[in-house]
């Protein structure tokens, strides 16, 4: 058994000092990943990606139970909650703009609709893929793994394909049926 899947197992248990070598360990992987993933959404949110890693050791720490049993399903399992975050952040911002508390300034209309347009798309859009996302996965719950762990996390077809047990071959079917699906889904929007 390996360094980081022993400090999965103490991790499991509960051992906070195992979560917080874990975390460490797969730092710079996990800040790749983050950096990745808020690299097309940098103006959505206001995460940036050592925020957005903080944030996701945070909620590890707060989780009851561990949800993973090796590197490649903690890996999984950090990108889906890199994922929850930033769609977290995504809604917070879209109900910014529908007013949420906010001061409000008299404005032209002609600059007042171009503020909305460039707050509500970039938002919106974060917010229509994890709809389509949600969707995918309460029809296809594989197909939703796979373009979580390709897409949140970056992981190459032979890691994706060790983690759920099946052949590269079914995880590249599974990855081109999903985004046919998910392009489909967000066309509908």
């Amino acid at each position: 058994m390996g360094d980081i899947t022993q400090l999965i197992v103490r991790a499991q248990s509960g051992e906070r000092p195992a979560i917080d070598a874990l975390f460490e360990a797969l730092y710079p992987e996990l800040r790749r990943i983050a950096h990745a993933r808020l690299s097309r959404h940098q103006r959505d949110t206001l995460l940036d990606t050592t925020v957005l890693l903080h944030e996701c050791y945070l909620k590890l720490l707060r989780s009851e139970r561990l949800g993973a049993t090796d590197r490649a399903h903690f890996i999984a399992y950090a990108a889906t909650m890199m994922r929850s975050l930033i769609v977290d952040a995504a809604r917070a911002r879209h109900s910014e703009r529908r007013g949420a508390g906010a001061v409000h300034l008299a404005l032209d209309t002609e600059l007042s609709e171009q503020l909305a347009r460039e707050l509500a798309e970039p938002a919106e859009e974060i917010l229509d893929v994890d709809r389509a996302l949600t969707e995918l996965a309460a029809l296809e719950p594989r197909l939703a793994q796979v373009v979580e762990m390709r897409y949140f996390a970056g992981m190459s077809e032979a890691d994706v394909a060790a983690t759920l047990g099946v052949s590269d071959r079914t995880v590249r079917r599974d990855w081109e049926k999903a985004r046919l699906l998910l392009a489909h889904a967000l066309r509908a929007n």
